[in-house]
């Protein structure tokens, strides 16, 4: 098959999927403030959920059509992607300062689902009612950040919150408008992504996980990536890593889930076991350490950003290493 119109409808995909899912998330915002909904919980349960839209648009679809290798690799792949390219560029352009008590929270119960899936995962399956289970520890997540969130009065993140949702305002209309229009537009750039994704993996051979891993991944990621550094240069340290805590957890859980629901997956590559998911463990591991504030304050410096950067290009470059050896 011809790779140009695969890769055109894997370009234009990105750029409509980066573009709208921006659209998306700016409208629900809006609208949940419209709806009088505190900031906190805008921030944590609405933006969060935005922003992982784009892996969830695209795994169901690749599911749907029958590609569920592609929709797993986009959920491990984009943790990969946001723990180890996108925070490491962020602390690399802004060393990121952790004040939030939320956020602290959070890591540890990132670490924990983590774990949970590779338990999931280590029989060489993932079943229908496995994929049920990741599905409610997803409604089970935000219950837990609704509840945190209005518990979480002058918390670091909150005022930060606030800040960044005003300089997004606008009428209950418009938001209104783009976020129906940003779904719609998320379906459509989500479709010729997945269209163009699979061609490609089948015209050089490669496994649909790998191209998950890789070019589906960094796509779906690529709105984390803008959010972060710009919330980082305006000193939004709370709101970058937040974002990107937030967006690893919903893709372990709704993510995996959905597609799992929709087509089960008997049998897992050995890849995900031997490689995949200890990658995106030690990443996550590594996010804790640096993050929590063991000794003090939490933070990531742009020498640990750079280590993280490392750790995501030697990744690939085994990645790739494996594919041209296998």
């Amino acid at each position: 098959m011809d790779l140009i119109p695969a890769l055109l409808a894997i370009v234009g995909g990105f750029a409509l999927l980066v573009w709208s899912a921006d659209r998306f998330v700016d409208g629900a915002a809006a609208t949940a403030g419209h709806a009088g909904m505190p900031s906190l919980v805008i921030g944590m349960v609405i933006v969060g959920f935005g922003t992982s839209a784009p892996e969830m648009v695209v795994s169901a679809m690749a599911a749907l059509d029958g590609n569920p290798d592609l929709a797993l690799g986009n959920a491990l792949g984009s943790n990969i992607v946001n723990t180890g390219l996108v925070l490491g560029v962020t602390a690399l352009v802004a060393p990121i300062v952790v004040h939030s008590k939320i956020i602290r929270r959070e890591l540890p119960l990132l670490f924990g689902i983590g774990l949970a899936a590779g338990i999931l995962f280590w029989d060489g399956a993932l079943t229908r009612p496995e994929s049920l289970l990741l599905l409610l520890g997803f409604f089970a997540l935000i219950g837990w950040s609704l509840v945190a969130a209005l518990r979480g009065h002058g918390d670091a993140l909150e005022a930060e919150t606030v800040q960044e949702l005003e300089s997004h305002a606008m009428t209950l209309g418009r938001a209104l408008f783009w976020l129906a229009a940003g779904l719609v537009l998320l379906i459509v750039s989500s479709r010729g992504l997945v269209w163009g994704a699979v061609n490609v993996a089948q015209t050089l051979g490669v496994s649909d996980l790998v191209i998950g891993l890789t070019i589906v991944a960094l796509g779906t990621s690529l709105p984390e990536l803008a959010a972060s550094v710009m919330a980082a240069r305006k000193g939004e340290h709370d709101i970058a890593l937040g974002n990107l805590v937030g967006s690893n957890m919903f893709n372990l859980l709704a993510v995996v889930g959905i597609a799992g629901v929709i087509m089960p997956m008997p049998t897992l590559a050995p890849a995900i076991l031997t490689r995949d998911w200890p990658v995106m463990m030690g990443l996550i591991a590594a996010l804790f350490v640096m993050a929590y504030g063991f000794r003090g304050q939490g933070r990531i410096n742009r020498l640990e950003g750079a280590l993280l950067v490392l750790a995501f290009v030697a990744y690939n470059t085994w990645l790739v290493a494996s594919v041209m050896t296998g």
